[in-house]
């Protein structure tokens, strides 16, 4: 029998839990399909921003990912060992690393994209495009400065 009864959990009550939750879950299910392609989707991601961003500082990229420099430079070093991306120093300021993909990171990248392609449609007509339009504008805003600073000044209701 497939009925499953859920037992309550802190992420019917507290925002984090239910994010990261949700955040888990599809993170395994967009795992699964981006497979074949070797990369894992933090992986993707950074490569696409990279795309995106041409050959981004280090710090930006950081910055644009909500990483601190450190998770960072985790996440990109088997990039790196790879040969998928490379770091080069800024023209104006050498103490500056800019990274960006190499030419075989861009066929990888856009090798993935056809996985991800997948994974983004499934999701599309499981939740619905309209909706996931609205929940992308909602985690961009919960992911911005403004937000962070929003928040860090709110005060909460705190009930005892």
């Amino acid at each position: 029998m497939n009925d499953k009864t859920e037992a309550p959990g802190s992420w019917d009550y507290c925002n984090n839990s239910a994010l990261k939750r949700a955040s888990r879950q599809l993170g395994q299910l967009y795992e699964e399909i981006m497979a074949p392609s070797g990369l894992r989707a933090t992986q993707y991601a950074l490569l696409t921003q990279i795309k995106l961003g041409g050959a981004t500082p280090l710090k930006t990229l950081a910055e644009a990912m909500v990483m601190d420099l450190s998770a960072l430079g985790h996440t990109l070093k088997p990039l790196l060992r790879d040969g998928m991306v490379e770091l080069v120093p800024d023209e104006k300021d050498r103490r500056v690393k800019r990274v960006r993909l190499t030419e075989s990171g861009e066929a990888k990248w856009a090798d993935a994209q056809l996985l991800w392609r997948d994974a983004q449609g499934r999701f599309d007509r499981a939740f619905g495009k309209e909706a996931a339009d609205a929940l992308r504008q909602t985690m961009n805003l919960i992911s911005s400065g403004d937000f962070a600073e929003a928040f860090t000044h709110a005060k909460g209701d705190v009930t005892k």
